[in-house]
């Protein structure tokens, strides 16, 4: 926006009072516009939740991105746009990023307007349409070519031809990108769908991200809050177990204060109650804000004066959400603007607010690497009378694979992984690795005889970033130790194969052959349960409906057999393990697999139990505008 611009809508702003019948507001509460987004009231086809009501559908279709004078008066922004919602203020108060659609069926894209809603360009419209767009603090990133530092927004976009873990939507990621539409890069990688990033006084991104990597949670997983630098490096868990299934649509509050929607399930809108962490210790303070009684909450958004601006209908479901003001430290909401005909909600403050911190990027395009390592995966959150020094000898990383739009669903509900390698762990409990970057990697500590006994989330690395963690599922407000540990002291076990030559273990290839050769003369059709069948997909369905446990070979009576031992750990609930299962070693005049042979059943198991390989392997998200600053 040129000066001139600025200067005219601040004019537009000072003398702001057009009032249009329908709306009303609490003057008492706004001392500056708002621009609040309205949605129809009748939901959209297609808008009802996913996977269980863990998943909101994002529909705005016919929505509008309206100015609200603190007397209560609106003025329509987006008339020229057949749908338009997410708005977000820039810093200085003076434009609106926001994402439209021009046209009925056209693409989902990022806009940018003068704040009093002249000036309208586009953006971005993402890989495949782009979704909640929010403003990011200066990026600066020193190079030779590069040495000064640029604004630019963070948006949801959606992947095409790719759908989530589950298959059952598109899967999203956030990206980045200036604000002239150049330098558009992915910079989250998560399987599933990772969406509503806020930024954070310091400069990080919170963000909601659906969380399915294994079927532990049940088949719809959870939804939680993440923190991210907004390069995409530094990925940490933010919120998760604490408080209820799904936690979505967080806000800054104040006072240090993150506030987010949260339920068991959500409904269609995306409402749900209110919860809270804090900055200071964000993994130990959940605190629940609001009871299901106290309505339906949505779409949060910072308030200077302190608390949140949100959605709120009542709890019976009549009526349309209307804009409050709501005050964590108290619980008190106070009603500030609700148009009946219409859902208000994404509220936002016309007016300027503090610039969050600047950030300079470690990402370089140099290479396609990156690393992982850990200090000592002795350091745990078990006790260690269950987890002594020692006890994982390895750590095996598997790559996940995109599910591809059209896919049949798959075996066992779980995405397609490839194995990048294995190494043995130091002495001391530490390892380093080179791995792909931009890659969804699961990192899997080993025992003696290749089981998995400890897997963490979906994670990445960025182009030359190096990622560490202290240990393993360890308490994070813990120091590392002061030690140079020994895997940091020579160089990193490279596990970089090209991608053709990752290894996939599949039972129609690799499984099936053992199966037959060493199975089916004691387990055929009239022999000892389980019984298998000569057809290789029937003997399949048999293993995953009870011997099999699809990514834990530990919990498998499969693999017990084979070993002639149950290997369940004391940390595996005993919900999710058959407790009448018994350990029969197979006897001596059975086909004892081989050493070799039992590793390839181990490793199909915690690889997810796959059927075949996907007909797609290739990652659609390695593009190049995923590299690093260049």
């Amino acid at each position: 926006m040129t000066r001139r611009a600025g200067r005219s809508a601040l004019a537009f702003l000072v003398g702001f009072g057009l009032a249009v019948a329908g709306g009303r507001a609490e003057a008492a509460g706004m001392r500056a516009p708002l621009v609040v987004a309205q949605l129809p009231m009748e939901p959209a086809p297609g808008s009802e939740p996913l996977a269980g009501g863990t998943l909101r559908t994002e529909s705005s279709d016919g929505g509008r991105i309206v100015l609200v004078s603190p007397g209560g008066g609106t003025r329509v922004l987006t008339a020229d746009f057949d749908s338009a919602a997410d708005p977000d203020v820039s810093f200085d108060g003076r434009r609106i990023v926001f994402a439209a659609r021009k046209d009925a069926g056209d693409p989902w894209c990022v806009w940018e307007m003068g704040a009093d809603g002249t000036g309208a360009r586009k953006v971005t419209c993402g890989p495949g349409g782009a979704r909640r767009p929010v403003y990011l603090p200066m990026m600066y990133t020193l190079t030779p070519t590069s040495t000064e530092p640029w604004e630019q927004v963070a948006f949801v976009g959606t992947l095409p031809g790719e759908t989530n873990e589950a298959g059952v939507g598109p899967r999203t990621a956030l990206f980045a990108c200036r604000l002239d539409g150049t330098r558009e890069r992915q910079i989250t990688f998560n399987l599933s769908s990772d969406f509503d990033p806020v930024v954070l006084p310091d400069g990080r991104m919170v963000f909601a991200s659906w969380q399915r990597r294994s079927l532990d949670r049940g088949p719809a997983g959870r939804v939680a809050l993440f923190g991210v630098n907004i390069d995409g490096t530094d990925l940490m868990l933010f919120a998760g177990d604490e408080g209820r299934r799904v936690k979505h649509m967080p806000a800054y509050a104040g006072d240090r204060l993150v506030v987010f929607v949260e339920g068991d399930t959500v409904g269609a809108d995306g409402g749900g109650s209110l919860g809270s962490v804090s900055l200071r210790r964000n993994l130990h303070s959940y605190r629940s804000l609001t009871r299901p009684a106290d309505g339906f909450f949505r779409s949060p958004a910072t308030h200077p004066g302190g608390g949140v601006l949100v959605g709120w209908r009542p709890a019976a479901g009549e009526g349309s959400y209307g804009i409050s003001r709501f005050d964590p430290a108290t619980g008190r909401r106070t009603e500030v603007f609700d148009d009946p005909n219409r859902h208000d909600v994404q509220a936002a403050v016309l007016a300027p607010r503090p610039v969050p911190d600047g950030r300079s990027s470690s990402v370089r395009g140099s290479e396609a690497i990156g690393w992982f390592y850990g200090l000592d995966v002795g350091i745990s959150d078990l006790d260690r009378s269950v987890w002594p020094p020692g006890t994982a000898k390895r750590v095996r990383l598997i790559e996940g694979l995109p599910r591809q739009a059209g896919d049949a669903e798959g075996s066992t509900g779980l995405a397609p992984r490839r194995l990048l390698g294995e190494v043995d762990l130091a002495g001391d409990g530490s390892f380093q690795v080179e791995v792909p970057a931009d890659t969804p990697v699961e990192l899997q500590l080993l025992d003696e005889d290749g089981l998995a006994l400890r897997s963490c989330a979906w994670i990445w690395t960025r182009w030359r970033e190096a990622r560490g963690c202290i240990g393993c599922h360890e308490d994070p407000e813990r120091t590392p130790p002061n030690r140079f540990v020994e895997a940091v002291q020579r160089p990193a076990a490279r596990l970089t194969l090209p991608p053709d030559r990752r290894r996939f273990v599949v039972f129609h290839r690799d499984v099936w052959p053992i199966v037959e050769r060493r199975c089916l003369g004691c387990h055929g059709s009239e022999g000892t349960s389980p019984q298998l069948d000569t057809d290789p997909a029937r003997s399949y369905r048999t293993l995953l409906d009870g011997p099999v446990t699809p990514g834990k070979a530990r919990t498998s009576p499969f693999i017990w057999h084979l070993l002639g031992r149950r290997t369940i750990r004391p940390w595996d609930e005993p919900n999710r393990v058959d407790a009448a299962a018994t350990a029969k070693p197979i006897p001596p005049e059975g086909r004892t697999p081989t050493k070799e042979e039992i590793m390839t059943f181990i490793q199909w198991i915690d690889l997810g139990a796959l059927w075949d390989r996907p007909m797609t392997t290739e990652r659609a998200t390695v593009r190049k505008a995923s590299g690093g600053e260049r």
